[in-house]
Parts: C-alpha cells; structure tokens; sequence
C-alpha cells in the first residue's frame, strides 16, 4: 500500500542490468510501476520471470533497439571493472564499460524524466575518479542536470554495511530534491557489550572489512571471483559462523527464498545465490528513494564549488560543466537498527576448518590489530572443526 503522504506520480520503469530486481522491487513498494526488465545472466532472468512474471525481460542489453515509453530508467550497472574486490579496470572495462549502452539507449535528446544509475563508491577514487567523470560528461552532453550520494544501507536498519553511489539526473527536474532532500546525519555507534560482529574470512592480512553489531558488504566474488558469505563472530560463545543464504537475501531487504529459483539447473551449486544476492541492490535503499521520487522537497543543503581535479566527495551535483560539493552524509534517514544476531532467523554455518586455518594464518603473519579474544576464538574454533590441538 502507498502512502497517503506521498502525493507524487506513480512512475513508469525501465530497469536495466537489473539483477534480481532489487531496485524495482523497492521502487513498486514504493508505488511505481516496471515496464521492462533487462538481464543477461541466466540465473538471475529465472529469478525475474519468477518474481516479476507479468514484466517484459529482455536478456543483452546490447541487443535492445529503443526502451519502451517509462518516466524513470534504472542501471545498477556491472561493477566488477570498478570495485576493489574486482579487476580495478576501470569504467572501460569489458563489464562496467557496458553502461554506454544506457546512453545509447537514452539517445541526444527527449527520452524519460529520470535516470538513476548505481555502482560502488570505490569508482570516486578509482584512476583518480576516471569513471565518474565519464558519467557526468555523458549526462551533461545531453543536455541532463545530475546529482549523485553515497549511501549507507544501514542508514534503513538492516544490520548490513553497505555504502552505494546512487547518481539521480534528469533533463527536466531537479535531482537534489531528491537525494539531498534528508540527511539524518552520522550517528553515534551504540552496540551491545556482546555484540556479534562481521568480517571478510577471505582476508586477514591487509583488511578485515569488520562491521560491529553487522556484517560488511554481501559481494558477489572475491578478488579471485569466488562468491562467498562474510563470516560472523559471535564472543558469547566463541563461535565463528556464516549466515545463511535466507538471511543473505534478508540483509538485502528481500523475502527468504527470493533466488531459489537463482540455483543452478541441477539445484547443487549454492554459491551462485550468493552471487546473485551479493550483486543486489538493497531493497530498502530503493523503496527510500521511490519514496523521495514521489515526495521531493526544497533543496537546503549548503554547496561548495567542486573544482577540477579535486576528489569527488560523498555526495555533490553539477550542470552544464559545473559541479558543486554538497553537505550531506551518507545516512538519509536513521531507522531503528536491528542487532545482527536478533535479526538472524535461520541456523549459521560453523565456518570450515580450511577456510578458519587460511584466515588465520593470514592474520597473524599480517599486523592488523583485532578486537580482545578474536584471535583466540579463531584458533579455538578451528580446534573444534579439527579436532585436534593446533601447534604454535
């Protein structure tokens, strides 16, 4: 049900490079409408036509000949090319270099009210902010007013880290009433004594991506392409587990059981869930920004001329060559959190021993400093999955 406070239009959707639809599921919870899907991986169209069945689904993007008529077009763009677990190609590599096809497709001029266009924010930094430029060039040559934020999925309450670029342009409205219309500020962590905690297995030696009372970014692959669950301690009891693929979906804003259908032909490789959940868009995030589509409000915040060859910030806007570094943090709004370990539904899965020794190791050949008694819950736990003693 929509909102009465929300007196905008219902929007028209065009979702490309769509994933498992987590940016049009959020839009619909917001009140809008998905004409069309585009997605080529094979698991993640089952995973459409299943939960979006009365949706058109096209597969290559480079195969589409014009878009249908949509007020809002949508691009969670490929990001292997520009994050930092990925190939740091940048945005002319072979995947994330695919976003020139949504500029094809928008043409010179004309075309739909709204684009919004998602990717890491590891591309602000990445070959001194290379792919971002190319974006907003883009726009601008077209005549588009843009505004881009990073934004924090935990600002919704999932205990889930998750930082996101959302770039908002149009031609004919202005995309700051939109991002910039609510900033609740950063907050004071405030975490239990006994707080479960998030950390990559997969690293150790040079990062952690530790999440207190959360777990780090769901990635769909590692720096070697293997999809894999973050791990998550738990100091009460010295146990060190992964989350189930339910709860996966769940951190992402999605019902358990969203990519059941996303299992490989044979139901047996599991992984490729996690691949598909970890290359998600977070629904709250979306359902956030469908209802600021619907609700904008004046723009407040304070701005700072951006000039070339600066960094790019957390959040800023431009037009016609110019851009300007906004005041506002990655936390739109504070919804109540939800503790990890509360929020967990379904049983977790002692980290293996393999995977427990490798980290290990890593860690303390590395000089990362660990919170009191990780380590030794670590060397404990991997006692138990052995069975034996570990010598020093």
């Amino acid at each position: 049900m929509i909102p009465r406070s929300l007196p905008g239009p219902n929007l028209q959707v065009a979702g490309l490079f769509a994933g498992i639809g987590g940016i049009e599921r959020g839009l619909a919870q917001a009140g809008h409408h998905t004409e069309l899907l585009c997605e080529v991986a094979s698991s993640a169209q089952r995973v459409l036509g299943q939960r979006f069945p009365d949706v058109e689904l096209a597969s290559d993007i480079r195969a589409l000949d014009c878009l249908p008529d949509v007020d809002l077009v949508t691009a969670g763009f490929p990001c292997q090319d520009l994050s930092q677990a990925g190939r740091t190609a940048g945005i002319g590599g072979e995947q994330s270099g695919l976003v020139a096809e949504v500029f094809r497709l928008l043409g010179d001029s004309g075309g739909p009210t709204w684009l919004l266009l998602e990717n890491v924010p590891f591309m602000l930094s990445l070959h001194r902010g290379k792919a971002m430029q190319f974006l907003v060039e883009s726009l601008e040559q077209r005549g588009y007013m843009w505004a881009y934020r990073v934004v924090d999925a935990l600002s919704f309450g999932l205990p889930q880290r998750r930082r996101r670029v959302l770039l908002l342009a149009s031609r004919t409205e202005d995309p700051r009433t939109v991002l910039f219309s609510q900033d609740a500020g950063i907050p004071t962590p405030r975490h239990p004594v006994d707080a479960a905690c998030g950390f990559y297995w997969t690293e150790g030696q040079r990062g952690l991506g530790w999440a207190a009372d959360a777990v780090p970014t769901l990635k769909g692959g590692s720096t070697i392409g293997i999809a894999s669950p973050p791990a998550i301690w738990f100091p009460d009891t010295g146990l060190i587990a992964t989350p189930d693929i339910r709860d996966a979906e769940r951190l992402q804003g999605f019902p358990a059981d969203w990519t059941m259908s996303g299992d490989d032909e044979d139901g047996r490789a599991r992984t490729n869930r996690w691949k598909l959940v970890g290359n998600a868009v977070s629904v709250s995030l979306a359902r956030w920004l469908g209802h600021r589509l619907r609700s904008p409000e004046p723009f407040t915040a304070s701005s700072t001329r951006l000039q070339s060859g600066n960094p790019w910030p957390v959040a800023a806007w431009g037009k016609s060559g110019e851009a300007w570094q906004t005041d506002v943090s990655m936390w739109p709004v504070r919804r109540q959190r939800h503790h990890l370990r509360e929020f967990l539904r379904y049983p977790t899965v002692p980290l293996s021993a393999r995977a427990t020794q490798g980290f290990l190791s890593r860690a303390e050949a590395g000089s990362l400093r660990f919170p009191p008694d990780f380590l030794e819950d670590v060397a404990a736990h991997l006692e138990r999955m052995t069975g034996r003693a570990q010598v020093a």
